[in-house]
């Protein structure tokens, strides 16, 4: 066969000329960042980062001075990310054809930038494609080195939760660390949060070490996880999707840590207290109910004889 020689223009061109769907398979595969990077080599492929069906953009990947400037330059890649680009930069129609299936954002709890989150992610979901959304928050580090802090920054995810309530409805998967919730704050949460599956609190807890206690007849949660978690008492009262609960908590009552209600799906537990010497006994058939009828794994872990 007669050889012919390679010219670099040519495979350009045809890599361009290649449709959208599939230059979008293989953007797909790269990181987030790579994919973008791609995006701006050409006007050709220019478009094509705000079609990514799956986004994951977390405070860890941004870079600043302070945790302000870092949640800048999120906040911004989050919006150019989730907007669509002017129809005339564009040879397809991407309002129409956007669709973006799995979004996961990983940032702080800074004030100024919630609502600019809240109302990108509302735009994205309200196309109604949207099948994970998952928001995992913690509070500027520098500023939990006092009570208050926490506390504030717990009023302010709940403020960001009410002034959103589209996003939140879309949320599949929450994870919240390091914040501190009047117990009704954190009920209502739940019961906003229509299609949550996977709720993680770590190094949460409630004021005045009040009761949690979880109602939610029409909920969808799957995975329950109470990591560090400071509080009176959990009352699970209706979880009927529940499968999974991982509670490794800090409990100041001297009554029964978990109350497990109406949980007929709950496969697996997993209980895990410090708990101190002087903490009275508790039996664990009281922390269930005839209604855990499928549960077929529990682990234990403490560090002194308190179940009986």
């Amino acid at each position: 066969m007669e050889s012919r020689p390679f010219k670099t223009g040519q495979a350009r061109d045809r890599i361009s000329a290649l449709p959208d769907e599939l230059l979008l398979g293989i953007l797909e595969r790269l990181s987030l960042r790579d994919a973008v990077r791609a995006g701006a080599i050409s006007t050709r492929w220019r478009h094509l980062p705000h079609q990514l069906s799956r986004l994951t953009l977390s405070r860890r990947n941004f870079h600043g001075t302070t945790q302000y400037e870092i949640m800048d330059a999120f906040t911004g890649a989050t919006q150019g990310l989730l907007s669509v680009p002017p129809l005339a930069d564009s040879k397809c129609d991407c309002r129409s054809t956007r669709a973006v299936k799995v979004l996961r954002l990983n940032f702080y709890v800074s004030a100024p930038h919630l609502s600019s989150i809240g109302s990108a992610v509302e735009d994205t979901v309200s196309r109604g494609r949207t099948q994970h959304l998952v928001f995992d928050v913690v509070p500027p580090s520098s500023d939990l080195r006092h009570a208050s802090g926490v506390t504030k920054f717990g009023q302010q995810f709940m403020s960001f939760s009410r002034a959103c309530p589209i996003a939140f409805r879309w949320l599949t998967g929450l994870f919240l660390s390091s914040l501190k919730f009047r117990a009704f704050d954190l009920q209502r949460l739940v019961r906003a949060c229509e299609k949550l599956k996977v709720l993680y609190l770590t190094s949460c807890r409630l004021v005045k070490d009040s009761v949690l206690k979880i109602d939610v007849p029409n909920s969808v949660i799957e995975k329950l996880q109470f990591f560090h978690f400071m509080c009176k008492r959990i009352d699970l009262v209706s979880v009927p999707k529940l499968t999974q609960l991982e509670c490794f908590y800090t409990a100041y009552s001297k009554k029964t840590p978990l109350l497990l209600g109406y949980v007929p799906e709950l496969r697996k537990v997993e209980l895990c207290s410090h708990v101190k010497g002087w903490k009275a006994p508790f039996a664990l058939s009281e922390c269930f109910s005839i209604n855990a009828c499928n549960l077929s794994e529990l682990h234990l872990h403490f560090n002194c004889r308190m179940v009986t």
